[in-house]
């Protein structure tokens, strides 16, 4: 099947991860400089809890599309016909439809959280937080093995490069980008990842339906589809229709699929960070968006690939189809090279954008639920930052080691896929329960650990019983993994449920945010009052919404058209393609476009001051060449003597020619004073005066502070300014400028850029009552060498 040479892999799997971490490592980088973000642990690992709606739905479309996804559905396309797709779609877009109602009680019950384990600990204790930590480790190892085992797969398949050593190569781009940005990384990564791969499928879909001669566009389509199911009837189909929801084998399929990916989307820590990321009213929005804009990709690619496989006739043996290869083959047939690069690419950047939601998940695990509980509670922020750095090239690294021990025991993406419900199911219900106040504790611990061994055993079991010997082979048969998925799942959850309903606790949710505690409540308490009321009242929404369009999906439309047997005519047919790429433009234009409009304001803020910062360097640059001054070359000044830098208010005059004056203002007397001295100046030289108000803030602090925070702070500092000025009725041409950060270091920055020829500040601040001389202003007083100090009493 090879199509392509090994260097085409090389350039994909070395070239482009190398490319896509530069580019957002350097989005990260212009984000921090350029917008004032806080680089901080907490940061690291939450993106500081303020990703928009746009961004969350691209991230969660983009973390829960796995090879699988673009792989396994076009295989169950190829074995079921329509169907397949459908159930692909619905059975795994609903769980993260019901995490947005989950995502709420997230934010309004343990809002400074990290992980879920972390809420377990805090409200069941360390036996509890045990088990729930290995469930959820399992299920990103699990995860981690489905992403390379199906990317290796597919690389090996297409451009006959060693199995083994794709599978090493795939984390390379992941591990680099991810150790720099963390989970904001991430969040850029994913939505490059979700344009890129709905180009894609645009593209494929353009190309089979309406462009391609060999599939004849639908109408030809349906004819080679009719063709195909007279020569292969598919069994268990309405009269061996392809084109037909009436299929026992795509029931079957659906059925387990629903089951498995509960406890890939309850049980993954990634989904839970991308909650925990996301600002409160942007939390239910982005999960929704995000489940129903992921639907169109499976349902959209599988109709197209899968469905030309059959149409085409691609002739693959069991092992390629249970190693994903349908999509591949039918892309490299139906477009030639470029169909393989095109499913080449985007299942790389697939595995890398998934991947790394899964490093940074399982990085957090092993920083919070492991270093900081058990072996060091008081851990600073640069020691965590540091642990989490080393677990993610430690767990990189192992995703290649992993898939590699799966690869030579036999075990394929699609066994991996239907049997994965089976490990994660039965603490799916459990975790669910964690945020119901009546769930008690050992219950809910019993209730995973019973289903996890109930539905090992009834797995086992049933394929010895039906085929008489326990292996790869039979226990990947549908009875056996049928079985074993529903006793995982049902198991667990009627202990935990049965177990609280009879004996019920009360916990007080109250207690949550005293036992997790992250963000400096002087800067979150702005805004906490309107966060909750906001999730109160969308709460009750959100379970209407969320459990109606689940019915809609699983219930109202499929189970008709699956009990009347109906197999589609051509016009009907004509109208599902239809959908198909509406569904798809739709979400398309959404996850692209949303994500532009709501960071207009801060990528115009960074476009300006990049372009301010360019404008000033040149200037700086003439003026340099004009006067003879050397740039970086120290200039004396009166303040060299402290004693000379001292000056009344109503003191002597300025000197001639002072153009532009920084006032450092805190609200004490002293700056106060400074205020009513610029404005004497003013009124002899008609200076420019910049009033200057810093919140202190140091990169040793762990809190977040994002971009909205910083926003609003600024936004109350001008409040500040501006009542200052009207309570000393000072009179001047005033520019407002509100910083973050080290206070001495950012008034010396400012009055460098802006080239102001005086800095006036109060003698001492507000957290100086004993000293003549504050710290601030002594700082100050060491790090300017260029511009004339004048210190009020």
């Amino acid at each position: 099947m090879t199509s392509l040479s090994e260097g085409i892999a090389y350039f994909i799997l070395l070239g482009v991860g190398l490319v896509m971490a530069l580019a957002v490592t350097l989005i990260v980088r212009v984000e921090t400089k350029w917008l004032g973000t806080k680089k901080t642990f907490e940061w690291f690992s939450t993106a500081g809890r303020s990703v928009k709606v746009g961004l969350v739905s691209s991230s969660v479309l983009s973390a829960w599309t796995w090879t699988a996804t673009l792989l396994q559905s076009s295989t169950v396309a190829y074995q079921f016909g329509i169907s397949g797709p459908f159930w692909y779609a619905a059975g795994a877009s609903i769980q993260v439809v019901l995490f947005a109602i989950l995502a709420i009680e997230l934010k309004r019950k343990a809002p400074s959280s990290h992980t879920f384990p972390e809420i377990i600990y805090a409200r069941f204790g360390k036996s509890s937080h045990k088990v729930f930590l290995f469930f959820a480790l399992m299920t990103n190892t699990v995860v981690t093995a489905m992403l390379v085992l199906g990317g290796a797969a597919a690389v090996s398949a297409l451009t006959g490069i060693n199995i083994s050593l794709a599978a090493f190569l795939i984390p390379v781009g992941v591990i680099i980008y991810t150790l720099f940005g963390g989970l904001k990384a991430t969040f850029l990564a994913e939505y490059m990842n979700s344009v890129f791969l709905f180009i894609v499928i645009l593209i494929f879909v353009t190309a089979v339906y309406f462009v391609n001669p060999q599939v004849g566009g639908i109408a030809g389509m349906f004819n080679k589809l009719s063709a195909a199911a007279e020569l292969r009837p598919v069994q268990g189909n309405s009269l061996g229709s392809y084109l037909t929801l009436a299929s026992t084998g795509a029931l079957i399929f659906g059925v387990i699929n629903i089951m498995g990916n509960f406890g890939t989307v309850f049980v993954d820590q990634a989904y839970w960070q991308r909650a925990i990321a996301a600002r409160p009213r942007s939390v239910f929005k982005g999960f929704l968006i995000g489940g129903l804009a992921w639907f169109a990709i499976p349902f959209s690619l599988a109709t197209t690939l899968g469905l030309a496989a059959v149409a085409v006739n691609v002739q693959l043996t069991q092992e390629q189809i249970s190693m994903g290869l349908v999509a591949p083959t039918a892309a490299s047939t139906v477009l030639g090279d470029l169909g393989a690069i095109l499913i080449l690419a985007i299942l790389f950047t697939a595995v890398t954008s998934a991947g790394s939601a899964e490093l940074v998940s399982v990085s957090s695990l092993i920083t919070y639920d492991i270093y900081r509980t058990y072996v060091k509670p008081s851990a600073s922020g640069r020691e965590m930052m540091r642990i989490s750095r080393y677990s993610i090239l430690v767990f990189g690294i192992g995703m290649g080691v992993l898939a590699l021990l799966l690869l030579q025991i036999g075990v394929s993406l699609q066994y991996v896929y239907l049997a994965m419900g089976i490990l994660i199911g039965p603490a799916v219900v459990p975790v669910m329960l964690v945020l119901w106040k009546k769930t008690n504790k050992l219950s809910a611990t019993a209730g995973t650990l019973a289903g996890l061994a109930c539905g090992l055993f009834v797995w086992a079991s049933s394929a010895y019983v039906l085929y008489g010997e326990v292996s790869v082979t039979t226990t990947g048969k549908d009875v056996p993994l049928l079985a074993g998925n529903a006793t995982s799942i049902l198991v667990g959850a009627a202990v935990a449920l049965f177990g609280s309903a009879a004996r019920p606790e009360n916990f007080d949710f109250g207690l949550m945010k005293q036992k997790i505690m992250i963000v400096d409540g002087k800067i979150r308490g702005l805004f906490e009052k309107e966060d909750e009321d906001y999730l109160k009242r969308s709460s009750k929404a959100g379970y209407k919404v969320a459990i109606a369009l689940t019915l809609v999906l699983v219930v109202a439309w499929p189970v008709p058209l699956y009990f009347s047997g109906y197999v589609f005519s051509e016009p009907i047919y004509s109208l599902w393609v239809w959908l198909v790429v509406i569904w798809a433009g739709l979400a398309a234009a959404i996850i692209i476009l949303l994500p532009l409009v709501e960071s207009r304001v801060g990528i115009l803020k960074a476009l300006r001051m990049i372009a301010n910062t360019t404008s000033n360097m040149r200037g700086n640059a003439r003026s340099a060449a004009v006067t003879g001054d050397v740039p970086g070359e120290p200039h004396y000044h009166p303040h060299d003597s402290v004693a000379s830098s001292l000056a009344a208010a109503g003191g002597d005059e300025p000197a001639y020619g002072v153009k532009r004056i920084l006032v450092a203002l805190d609200g004490s007397r002293q700056s106060l004073r400074a205020l009513d001295f610029a404005t004497s100046v003013y009124a002899t030289s008609r200076a420019k005066i910049y009033l200057m108000y810093v919140i202190p803030w140091t990169e040793e602090n762990e809190n977040p502070v994002d971009e909205e925070l910083t926003s609003r702070m600024e936004k109350e500092g001008r409040v500040l300014l501006n009542s200052v000025v009207t309570v000393r009725r000072a009179c001047g041409d005033y520019i407002r400028i509100v910083k973050l950060g080290d206070p001495a270091s950012q008034i010396v920055d400012v009055a460098k850029k802006v080239g102001a020829n005086m800095i006036v500040m109060g003698i001492s601040g507000l957290g100086n009552t004993r000293e003549e001389m504050g710290s601030v202003t002594r700082n100050v007083l060491k790090l300017v060498s260029s511009i004339p100090v004048t210190l009020v009493h």
